[in-house]
């Protein structure tokens, strides 16, 4: 069995696949949007508009780079509130064009510099949660590697949150916890198997509603069968809340949030 340490440190393997993967291997017809219309472009979060099957989405994700160069480029996916604002303004552009939204997590965190504070970190995480807890579309959240904190659940108030096998969702980060618990970063180890943080142990508390298999009999999946059962799995459930009117939708993710 994997332990807990064993997975965070799988969730973190810089050979996961990266949202933009995601979008251009379960989607067709990526079309990348840019830009919050107030300060800049923040390269940690990308988005716009694709076709799952023949329904028109939106798709947001948090992405990191495979190499240094690229995590440079990618702030090593940790947002700034400008990432943030372009999410939310790619969800009310769905919401006006009723686009189901789809988002695709893997963070350690936003950003925590002087500048991302300055800019509004907290506001603009806040207004996202306030946001998507009454848009009027179906949204789905998947973790794909690291949910960390607030960073993560800002694109995470969905009617549904899945999570990949092998990736974990937390408060703050195992090294965090035991810098704060023990004020010993390094019984991180230790952490991660007191946290509850894994796939299997949150879809046991109800914290998420789906976990996405990884490993069949003790081996890899391949990824293009990972990325086919992303598809049929996101095509069957937006079919569902599709059909729901918009006001049980919206009251549904309400009491799923109010349940904790």
């Amino acid at each position: 069995m994997t332990s807990a340490n064993e997975i965070v440190q799988l969730a973190r393997a810089k050979e996961r696949p990266t949202s933009l993967e995601f979008f251009e291997e379960v989607f067709t017809g990526f079309q990348e949007f840019h830009g919050d219309r107030l300060f800049a472009d923040d390269e940690a979060i990308t988005g716009g508009i694709a076709y799952l099957n023949d329904l028109p989405v939106t798709v947001i994700g948090i992405q990191k780079g495979r190499d240094l160069k690229e995590n440079l480029q990618r702030n090593f996916g940790a947002p700034h509130p400008e990432g943030y604002r372009k999410a939310l303004r790619l969800m009310k552009q769905a919401e006006k064009f009723q686009r189901p939204v789809i988002t695709f997590i893997n963070t350690a965190g936003a950003f925590c510099g002087i500048g991302a504070e300055e800019r509004g970190e907290g506001e603009s995480i806040a207004k996202n949660l306030m946001e998507m807890a009454t848009l009027n579309v179906p949204i789905i959240a998947i973790i794909i590697g690291e949910g960390g904190s607030g960073g993560a659940l800002a694109l995470a108030m969905a009617d549904e949150v899945w999570m990949l096998e092998h990736s974990i969702y937390a408060i703050l980060s195992p090294e965090g916890f035991a810098s704060i618990l023990w004020k010993d970063g390094s019984r991180a180890a230790e952490a991660a198997e007191l946290m509850k943080i894994t796939a299997s142990e949150l879809l046991e508390l109800g914290v998420v509603d789906k976990v996405i298999p990884e490993m069949i009999r003790g081996h890899r999946i391949e990824r293009r069968r990972l990325m086919e059962n992303v598809r049929q799995q996101l095509t069957k459930k937006l079919m569902e809340l599709s059909q729901l009117p918009r006001t049980e939708l919206i009251e549904q993710r309400y009491q799923r949030f109010r349940k904790y």
